[in-house]
């Protein structure tokens, strides 16, 4: 089975980058407002039959058919939009009205940075009893430690993807990339999207993958203008396919989309460290349906619903009992969906960067048109 393939990471150009900024910026509120609404803001009892739900989501990203099943489970009418990137959603939940959504899946440092704005309401645990099925690591995560305005969807790390049988020997450094070996020269291909095109380069210098130190991303800039030279292609999709037609030899990859079912193709997380990305629930204070809402995100995480995601996208899931229903021919046919909670939390997870991001995107759109 191959995972899902998206473009829900796809770089961002640098003109949207600084234009989400200051949408987000003129939001205003701060992280003080996070919190705004009381424990007892919302009716347990509540009639779920009388509220309906608008989902935002990308594609692919949950069954087609489970919005059916919550209306005949719990009640509520559920339509589906779809994103296709972090930044389409994003574009509309800073609008500054009201976007109609009631329930978005958005990454870890997307749900931060909607947080730090006030335009997130906050989880009511009592509404949530299914967060008892989480890994207790999934309370740990940097951009919402306690998961006190996000629950965690799927999660999982970046590392080297490769051929075992055309590189000759076991990559471990994500220098293996960066400089590669003479016969791996126009066989490797790194990501375009602007965090994952950083984060080789900040991991080989020492620097953390959250770094908004001036000098520290010039030198990733120049580490990553150097590695241009040897790379066949920047590829956020299709370095799979490439690593199975032998086109490439190396590539970066997230854990999930690295083909492991072919055995000749394994995956390693670099020995100078990785990320721990995550994606996550938010509901949004606009909602009119928030007793709806967090009904839909408490059905998800039942495991019978929650292990659709690593039987279907090949993710891992931050959902214990999830995770112990899946079938282990799969996990033995994907080694990677194995590696435990507290190995993963050893990646560093990514945050907001704040005024720092339209830097990020000027070095990835810099190295990008470089010849």
């Amino acid at each position: 089975m191959l995972p899902f393939r998206s473009a829900r990471r796809t770089a961002v150009s640098a003109a949207l980058a600084a234009g989400l900024v200051l949408a987000v910026a003129a939001c205003g509120g701060g992280s003080d407002n996070a919190g705004a609404a009381g424990p007892d803001a919302l009716d347990p009892n509540a009639d779920l039959s009388k509220q309906k739900l608008t989902v935002s989501n990308w594609d692919g990203y949950m069954p087609e058919d489970l919005p059916e099943k919550f209306k005949t489970a719990k009640g509520p009418a559920v339509t589906v939009t779809k994103h296709a990137t972090n930044e389409e959603i994003m574009a509309k939940l800073t609008a500054g009205a009201d976007s109609g959504i009631d329930v978005a899946f958005v990454s870890g440092q997307f749900a931060q940075a909607l947080a730090e704005q006030g335009l997130l309401e906050p989880i009511h645990t009592d509404l949530v009893p299914n967060l008892k099925n989480l890994y207790p690591e999934a309370g740990q995560l940097a951009y919402d430690k306690g998961n006190k305005f996000s629950v965690p969807y799927t999660w999982g790390t970046t590392g080297l993807c490769y051929r075992t049988d055309l590189t000759g020997y076991t990559p471990d450094s994500w220098d293996d990339l960066l400089s590669p070996r003479p016969q791996l020269a126009k066989k490797v291909t790194m990501m375009a999207t602007e965090r994952w095109l950083m984060l080789p380069a900040q991991k080989v210098l020492g620097f953390s993958a959250n770094t908004t130190d001036a000098e520290q991303l010039e030198q990733v800039k120049q580490k990553l203008l150097t590695a241009k030279k040897t790379l066949l292609a920047y590829d956020d999709t299709t370095f799979g396919d490439r690593l199975k037609s032998g086109e490439a030899a190396l590539v970066e990859a997230w854990d999930g989309w690295c083909p492991t079912d072919d055995p000749k193709i394994k995956f390693v997380v670099p020995k100078e460290g990785s990320d721990l990305w995550v994606d996550t629930m938010v509901v949004l204070k606009t909602s009119k349906n928030k007793e709806a809402a967090h009904a839909f995100i408490n059905y998800i995480l039942d495991p019978g619903n929650h292990s659709w995601a690593v039987e279907n996208i090949l993710y891992k899931v931050p959902n214990a009992a999830a995770m112990a229903k899946v079938d282990a021919k799969l996990l033995d046919t994907h080694p990677e969906l194995k590696t435990p909670p507290a190995e993963l939390l050893k990646g560093e997870v990514p945050v907001d960067l704040g005024d720092a991001a339209p830097a990020y995107t000027r070095i990835a759109t810099e190295v990008s048109a470089s010849k």
